[in-house]
């Protein structure tokens, strides 16, 4: 049997890792003994957390659709820890608008529509593609694996709701790379996964008033609560440390499913 990995050591970049999921991913692994490059927005908190969460981490700050920022934040892994181990894609955004809205006569913004498909999936794949050039240089340990990719789709990437065309579309871009860029990168040792969260408790979810976010609980089966973003990174560290763990898209949702 092959023996389960271990985090310490690995090098790390986590976009959006100055706030929610990104950030609770961040802490766990540099407590798990890894370092990592937070690469979130310049107008984000990241130079602040990294100060907070210490040594093995630092910041790059980066819009994930733009190359020259991608390509300094990979640059900074390796000079800063020697090399680079992990991506892990939590940069996201989106817009609530429906198709048109026939109460203006309004047709849904295309810039709008544009945007969240640029950051969410255009991002994510600029991340991938810059990072594994650099993932793969790495030494193969005993199974041949050099490195891991994680993304993060969400659950309304199969139960999207009104109003969620663009985030929706994106998300389920994440999807369906997933799997080709496993099967691109499997020669390299370069494994590829998608995490799928529900309901968790993001800086979005804890800016609306509690009786919303009580009505949204009430709607997850079981445990019947709002997520931690604590448990998505303990998944991350999950698919880190499991090196069958390939081509995969995950949900994590206490089994719900999103009503229309």
């Amino acid at each position: 049997m092959a023996a389960i990995r271990s985090c310490k050591g690995l090098v790390a970049i986590v976009t959006g890792g100055a706030s929610g999921l990104g950030r609770a991913t961040v802490e766990r692994l540099v407590k798990q003994g890894a370092s990592v490059v937070i690469a979130d927005l310049p107008s984000s908190d990241g130079e602040s957390v990294a100060n907070t969460i210490g040594g093995n981490c630092v910041f790059s700050p980066t819009d994930v659709s733009k190359e020259a920022d991608v390509s300094a934040a990979v640059a900074k892994a390796k000079s800063e820890f020697g090399k680079l181990n992990a991506a892990i894609n939590c940069a996201g955004i989106g817009v609530a608008m429906k198709t048109y809205n026939f109460k203006k006569n309004a047709p849904h913004p295309l810039e709008d529509f544009e945007r969240v498909l640029t950051v969410n999936a255009v991002g994510t794949f600029n991340v991938i593609r810059l990072s594994v050039a650099e993932i793969a240089q790495n030494e193969p340990n005993e199974d041949g694996e050099r490195g891991v990719i994680i993304n993060t789709a969400s659950v309304a990437a199969f139960e999207g709701q009104q109003g969620q065309v663009a985030y929706s579309a994106s998300k389920g871009a994440i999807v369906g790379m997933t799997l080709p860029i496993a099967r691109d990168l499997a020669d390299k040792g370069i494994r590829v996964n998608t995490i799928a969260p529900g309901l968790f408790l993001t800086p979005l979810l804890m800016s609306l008033p509690d009786k919303v976010r009580s009505f949204l609980a009430k709607m997850v089966p079981f445990p019947q609560r709002l997520g931690h973003p604590d448990e998505y990174a303990h998944l991350v560290q999950s698919i880190i440390e499991n090196p069958m763990m390939n081509g995969e898209v995950i949900r994590i949702d206490g089994a719900i499913r999103m009503p229309p």
